[in-house]
């Protein structure tokens, strides 16, 4: 059972866990576009690509993928086949003890436009700048003088064992479809490595992942779209968060929908759906410059 991931820290960690829990899985890491030169733009939808290709032509029997990574619509003849349970799904803050205690004009850095838009909806005053590469660079640049501050998926540090570098939970910020969630990825029809990953499912994070990625789905938006949407469920009902806002913090919508009428794959497609529709309905598409 060969498991197809990409090479970095993170995502072998990731892979690393999925593979303990399947007799006999072998991690192969599969070098996409990005990871070939730094010339490269970073473009994630690229080596989720490559990642299908190998799954599709046989040289895996799944993937593991960050779900937040994976694009609306799946490659044709892949499918999302579990999902173990879900990380901490939230933002977190490195260097500095909160958002708030940060000095007048801080320089925070991140490449995500979603974590952008939020920090200058909450603080107009930030000064966001660009930071790529993988969770140890970002982790680097803190020891100069660009930033004062970076921010950083929790799950990440959590599951590269460095937890310890955060300095306060952004949980005022929305996270993006699927942060904190591994999403495996196998063939349509391959009922052998599709049955052993289904071993491995939380049905509540599935269910979580399916009403964000459903709101991703209508309001069109993909990676370097400023959107965020975050799940929970408890008991029959479940509650979806949504936030879509410029880059720059000018203008923004955020939205919160609970449904009490269960909390089955069918409820959580249809809250997704909903809470889209609202968000195109009160002027997401004018929000996002489209």
């Amino acid at each position: 059972m060969k498991l197809g991931t990409r090479g970095s820290a993170l995502a072998l960690a990731q892979a690393g866990t999925v593979a303990a829990a399947i007799e006999g899985a072998e991690v192969v890491t599969i070098t996409a576009s990005n990871d070939r030169g730094a010339n490269i733009v970073d473009d994630k939808e690229r080596w989720v690509r490559e990642l299908d290709e190998a799954l599709l032509d046989g040289r895996i029997a799944l993937a593991v993928h960050s779900a937040k990574d994976l694009p609306a619509r799946l490659a044709e003849g892949t499918m999302i086949v579990a999902t173990p349970a879900r990380a901490n799904p939230f933002d977190a803050l490195c260097g500095a003890a909160s958002l708030e205690g940060l000095p007048e004009g801080a320089r925070i850095g991140t490449s995500s436009v979603r974590r952008s838009a939020q920090l200058r909806a909450l603080r107009a005053d930030l000064q966001i700048s660009e930071l790529h590469g993988n969770v140890e660079t970002r982790l680097a640049a803190l020891g100069g003088n660009k930033f004062e501050a970076i921010v950083l998926a929790m799950a990440g540090l959590q599951r590269l064992g460095r937890s310890g570098e955060a300095g306060a939970l952004l949980d005022q910020m929305i996270p993006a479809a699927g942060q904190g969630t591994l999403a495996i990825t196998a063939r349509e029809g391959d009922s052998e490595s599709i049955a052993l990953a289904l071993a491995l499912d939380d049905q509540q994070t599935h269910r979580s992942l399916i009403a964000e990625r459903a709101l991703v789905e209508v309001l069109e938006a993909d990676c370097h779209t400023p959107v965020g949407a975050h799940a929970t469920l408890e008991g029959k009902s479940i509650s979806l968060a949504a936030f879509v806002g410029r880059s720059d913090g000018s203008a923004w919508l955020r939205d919160e929908l609970t449904t009490s009428d269960g909390a089955g794959v069918a409820e959580a497609q249809a809250l997704g759906r909903e809470v889209g529709q609202r968000m195109l309905a009160a002027g997401a598409n004018e929000v996002l410059g489209r």
